[in-house]
């Protein structure tokens, strides 16, 4: 397994988080075109790959919300390497690297078509919090939130 960490316009970044708005439309249809825009919206500069046998196999990036947090985002698998732990070093990778740059908590948003992402998350200590943001109201949105100090 190797590890790297890049920008957003890292091609084997790009590619997979082109199979992930696949796999997203896939869950849900027209619903999922209010939520491209906010994962457009900005380059992210904190992007974590994982390559194994020389394969970009997952990838994960955060993005500042404020001087001390930092939100999760394109947290992604390929489905044929599912089940081995990656998308946990991915989260623990990011977590990492925000702790080191002074952020102290972390939070993030997935669906509630998604309770895999959802346990995911609650494995690695989130814990479920108000929406934030452009989530606000939002009933298929399920935001959460850790402190990493």
């Amino acid at each position: 397994m190797k590890i790297i960490l890049t920008d957003s316009t890292n091609v084997d970044y790009v590619r997979l988080t082109e199979q992930l708005d696949e796999e997203l439309e896939s869950i849900y249809g027209e619903m999922q075109k209010k939520y491209h825009p906010l994962n457009q919206s900005q380059p992210l500069n904190q992007v974590v790959l994982i390559y194994l046998d020389h394969r970009a196999v997952a990838c994960g990036a955060y993005k500042e919300l404020t001087e001390e947090s930092a939100e999760l985002k394109r947290i992604f698998v390929l489905p044929d390497v599912r089940g081995r732990g990656i998308s946990k070093r991915i989260v623990q990778e990011l977590e990492t690297d925000a702790q080191k740059n002074g952020y102290r908590e972390i939070y993030l948003e997935t669906g509630s078509k998604q309770q895999t992402a959802v346990a995911l998350y609650k494995s690695c200590g989130y814990e479920l919090t108000e929406n934030y943001g452009p989530y606000v109201g939002d009933t298929n949105s399920i935001c959460m939130k850790k402190t990493i100090k």
